[in-house]
C-alpha cells in the first residue's frame, strides 16, 4: 500500500486528495453523498444463515452473489425466512443496531397446537425469557395454527422461546415487514435495491442514532444534568428522575446521613 507513492508509517491517515494505491491499484475514495453504496432488501430462504464468513456453508453473502462487500442488517435464524437487509455502508448498520433504533419488524407464524386466546394475550403481554420480559407487542390470530406478531425488540430467538415459554413449538417463521417496507414481490431467494423513498425512511429513522457505541456513550455523558440541576429538579418534584437513579440516590442518602451523624458528634452542646 501507498500513499502519494509512498509507504506509509503505522497511523497514517489518508487525507482528501491523497492518491491511495494497494498492489498499485488505485483506491477511490467514497462518494460524500454515499451514492456508491449498495442498499438491498432479501427474501432469505430457510437453510441460509447470516454471516459475512464465507468459510461458513450457505452463508448469506455466498446466497446473494453481489459483486459488492455488503453485510446484513440485524439477523435472522438459519430456520427462519424472510425479509432482510443489507448493504456496503458500514455506518448506517451501525446506527440501525443500536439498541435506542427500536422499529416494527413483523412476522408471521405457524405452530405445532391450536392457538387460544389465552396464548395469544399472554405473547402480546410480555413472556420472560433470557432473564428478562419480552416488551409488551401487538399479537392478532389469523388461523387455527397462525399468528401474526410485530416486535420492537431483536433478542436471541426471541419467538421461538416466547412460544416455547407458552408450551408451543414454532414450525414456520416469516418476517415479512420491516417498518412500513414489505417482503411483498420477493419471491424466496430474490433481492432488490432499496427505493429512494424506502432509503429516505430508513435514514430519517436513524437520524438521531450514534454510529457506536462510544458515541452514545459520549451523548449520554453530555447529557447529564449538573448537582445544580438535580436540585431544582428535586425541589419541582420530578419524581422520574428519583426512580430513575433510584440506587445513586440511596448512596446518596447514605452518605449525608453519615455525614449528619458525624457533624453531630463534632458539634459543640448548647
Amino acid at each position: 500500500m501507498t500513499i502519494n507513492g509512498v509507504i506509509p508509517e503505522l497511523g497514517t491517515k489518508v487525507l482528501p486528495g491523497d492518491e491511495v494505491r494497494v498492489d498499485g491499484n488505485l483506491v477511490k475514495a467514497s462518494a460524500e453523498n454515499k451514492s456508491d453504496r449498495v442498499y438491498l432488501a432479501y427474501h432469505k430462504p430457510v437453510g441460509i444463515t447470516c454471516t459475512t464468513e464465507r468459510h461458513v456453508k450457505g452463508n448469506i453473502i455466498d446466497a446473494i452473489g453481489h459483486r459488492e462487500r455488503i453485510f446484513p442488517i440485524g439477523r435472522l435464524d438459519k430456520p427462519s425466512e424472510g425479509l432482510i437487509f443489507l448493504t456496503s455502508d458500514g455506518d448506517i448498520v451501525n446506527k440501525i443496531l443500536r439498541a435506542e433504533n427500536a422499529h416494527d419488524k413483523e412476522y408471521i407464524v405457524t405452530v405445532d397446537r391450536p392457538l387460544t386466546e389465552r396464548f395469544i394475550q399472554a405473547m402480546a403481554a410480555g413472556v420472560p425469557i433470557l432473564d428478562t420480559v419480552t416488551k409488551p407487542c401487538t399479537v392478532t390470530m389469523q388461523s387455527k395454527f397462525v399468528f401474526r406478531i410485530i416486535l420492537t425488540q431483536g433478542l436471541n430467538r426471541q419467538i421461538r422461546r416466547m412460544c416455547e415459554y407458552l408450551g408451543y413449538g414454532v414450525t414456520k417463521l416469516k418476517r415479512s415487514r420491516i417498518m412500513s417496507i414489505r417482503l411483498a414481490g420477493l419471491k424466496v431467494g430474490q433481492w432488490r435495491n432499496l427505493t429512494p423513498d424506502e432509503m429516505h425512511e430508513i435514514n430519517s429513522a436513524v437520524a438521531g442514532s450514534t454510529k457506536t457505541a462510544e458515541d452514545a456513550k459520549h451523548k449520554t455523558d453530555t447529557a447529564v444534568p449538573d448537582k445544580r440541576t438535580n436540585h431544582v429538579a428535586k425541589r419541582s418534584g420530578n419524581r422520574g428522575l428519583k426512580s430513575d437513579r433510584g440506587p445513586e440516590r440511596s448512596q446518596e442518602k447514605n452518605h449525608s446521613a453519615s455525614s449528619a451523624k458525624t457533624s453531630s458528634r463534632r458539634a459543640p452542646k448548647r
